[in-house]
């Protein structure tokens, strides 16, 4: 009886990420703009791997597992409708879908709240929001960094009108990866010494 529980719900996470990561890679494609260079369905791509990844790492529970990766699906369908305060609109797009699917109201609540401690600043309480933060700023790792802050610069200036010299936007930039802390014990311990490299290479030239 246990084993043929435990298949059940095995298949039931199954069957809710299959869904999810087809409707929303659909969804993505259809509906961004082309103007998105940062925020695009290869970034939605890259929070849920790096999700997974930092999940791992801080031995999250089936649960939690499935709530976060969810969440990561979900986080940025907002830019479909507005730019700014999208995570508003990401939850809704969320919580239709997963009312459809029939998810219990514990489960959605979770999803939601994990979306909305990516808002910035982030303000995440549970470990799943910490792990989700982290993965969302997960690029700040990479080697080849300044591909993503330029299409973010590139962003703001299509989306808030502004505008930035080369010097301003490099004193920002730098700024904010020197304030940026991650939130898991994963995150501080080996993203942030990924992290640091880069701030060395852009910001202590």
């Amino acid at each position: 009886m246990i084993t043929i529980q435990v298949l059940n719900y095995t298949s039931l996470m199954n069957s809710l990420l299959e869904a999810v990561s087809s409707y929303v890679t659909l969804f993505l494609s259809e509906n961004l703009s082309d103007e998105l260079i940062f925020h695009n369905i290869n970034h939605t791509y890259e929070v849920v791997a790096a999700a997974k990844e930092i999940g791992s790492h801080c031995v999250l529970s089936e649960d939690e597992m499935l709530v976060l990766e969810v969440a990561a699906w979900f986080h940025d369908c907002g830019y479909a409708n507005t730019y700014i305060g999208h995570e508003d609109e990401s939850k809704k797009i969320a919580n239709d879908f997963l009312e459809f699917f029939g998810c219990n109201k514990n489960f959605k609540e979770s999803v939601l709240c994990c979306i909305e401690s990516t808002k910035y600043p982030p303000r995440p309480s549970s470990l799943v929001e910490k792990v989700l933060c982290d993965a969302d700023l997960y690029h700040l790792t990479r080697t080849n960094y300044q591909k993503y802050e330029k299409a973010l610069r590139q962003e703001f200036e299509t989306f808030l009108k502004t505008s930035y010299s080369d010097e301003d936007w490099h004193t920002m930039n730098c700024r904010f990866l020197a304030g940026h802390s991650y939130y898991t014990e994963f995150g501080q311990k080996v993203l942030a010494q990924l992290k640091e490299i880069n701030v060395r290479n852009i910001c202590h030239k």
